[in-house]
This record gives structure tokens, C-alpha cells and sequence, in this order.
């Protein structure tokens, strides 16, 4: 029944994307296959957050993420150099993909959280330091792990990861700075008035997209829980009164 389909078949490649080889008698191996097989939940959750908050950071650096894998696929058809003798994986090896892309979202995530974003105060100035410092070192492990990973896990050579990293912290850096530094430093450039077209024209108006860093400190998280408890509170009191 399914010998005519089989006969027809064309040249069988593997996808990559979610196909990781590792050592079975290594427990670092293991983990270090899952570690990077964690930037796929980056694309899931980029989509979720831009969905549900419409704020243009998000929408920004999701699209700076698309613009950096297709410049790393023009990078590597450019140079069409090999992966590390004894590879398994597939396609050219320089720049490392991965380590590009984890380069430019811990980039562009650590200069929002440095220039723009506020953290919620704990009343302890060493604390909320301590928070803050925590968090940079947080994303910049998981950046630096994916990175490591593919050479442990001997997909690139040091110098194609290299690369590949710098390639995206330069990325990350100059996105952040064209669409999110410059336009609020200069609102009067032509970055800030096309940033500011970006927000306010029809489409955006019509999408609900909107710029919460603009105008609150923490993007308007505390505002929004502030208005959810109140209602909250305001159902529970009515709904107490109901039943009595």
C-alpha cells in the first residue's frame, strides 16, 4: 500500500531545530542538549507576549530576532564554511546560529532592564541592587550556556560560536539603540519620528499597540495589577453581600 509513496520520495534531510545528539552516559550532556533546545521557547513566548501586552518593545525585538536569523542565513551562505570535523549537524557552521541568537536577545534584554525598566522597590536599596545584578547575570548565563553548549556538544568550533555571539550582541545592541535609546534620547531625530509613526499610525491605533516604557517606569505592570485588585476587591465585596 505505501510502496509507491516510498519509491517517489526525494533526498530526506534532518530538521535541526528540535534534533540534538548527545553523549546518553553524561548527565552534563543531557542537560547542556536541553539548554540548547531552550531558544525554540523564546519564538513561543515572544508570540504569547505580543499577543497579549501589544507593546512595541516586544513586537520590536521579536522582529530584530526574525532580521538576526535571516542575517546569520545570509552569513553562512556568504562563508559556506564547514562544522567541526566529526559533526553531525547539519548546513554551513560559521556563524553558530544559536550562539547568534542567544547574543542578541541577552543583548537587547539587558540594555531595556539597564536604560528603561524599573523594578518593583523591596524598601532596600542593596536588595533591589542585588535584584537587578542577579537578573543580568540570569540572562547572561542562559546566553552564554546555549553558546557553550554547541561546542560541547561539538556543532561549531569556538571560533564560530565566538562569532556567532558577537555578531548578535552587536545585533541586539544596535536594534535596542535605533528603536529604543535614540528615540527616547532624541525624540526630535529621524529615529524618533519614525518611532514615534511606528506607535501612533492607523494600523497600531487599530492593533492597540502601545509603548507602556514611555510612559511608566515598569511599563505599566503595577498600574494594570493595581486595577485588577481593585475590581477584584470590588466583585468579592458585592458577591459577599449578595450571598447574605
Amino acid at each position: 500500500m505505501f510502496g509507491s509513496h516510498s519509491a517517489n520520495r526525494g533526498p530526506q534531510t534532518s530538521l535541526d531545530l528540535t534534533h540534538v545528539l548527545y553523549d546518553d552516559d553524561s548527565l552534563l550532556s543531557l542537560a547542556l542538549a536541553l539548554v540548547t533546545l531552550s531558544p525554540i521557547l523564546l519564538m513561543a513566548a515572544y508570540a504569547s507576549l505580543a499577543v497579549q501586552t501589544r507593546e512595541f518593545l516586544v513586537i520590536i525585538m521579536w522582529a530584530g530576532q526574525f532580521a538576526n536569523e535571516g542575517f546569520n542565513w545570509i552569513l553562512k551562505r556568504l562563508y559556506k564554511e564547514d562544522r567541526p570535523d566529526g559533526s553531525l549537524g547539519n548546513g554551513y557552521g560559521f556563524p553558530s546560529s544559536h550562539s547568534q541568537y542567544m547574543g542578541y536577545f541577552s543583548t537587547f534584554l539587558i540594555c531595556h532592564l539597564y536604560f528603561r525598566h524599573r523594578f518593583g522597590s523591596t524598601g532596600s536599596s542593596f536588595l533591589d541592587q542585588a535584584w537587578r545584578i542577579t537578573v543580568y547575570v540570569a540572562v547572561s548565563a542562559w546566553g552564554l550556556s546555549v553558546a557553550y553548549s554547541r561546542y560541547h556538544l561539538q556543532y561549531h568550533t569556538p571560533y564560530q560560536i565566538l562569532w556567532g555571539y558577537g555578531i548578535g550582541v552587536v545585533c541586539g545592541a544596535a536594534c535596542y539603540g535605533c528603536f529604543e535609546l535614540i528615540p527616547r534620547l532624541r525624540p526630535n531625530s529621524p529615529l524618533g519620528h519614525l518611532k514615534a509613526f511606528l506607535v501612533s499610525n492607523h494600523i497600531s491605533t487599530w492593533l492597540q499597540i502601545r509603548d507602556g516604557w514611555a510612559i511608566w517606569p515598569d511599563g505599566g505592570r503595577e498600574g494594570d495589577w493595581k486595577r485588577w485588585k481593585a475590581e477584584w476587591d470590588r466583585q468579592r465585596v458585592a458577591s459577599t453581600e449578595k450571598r447574605s
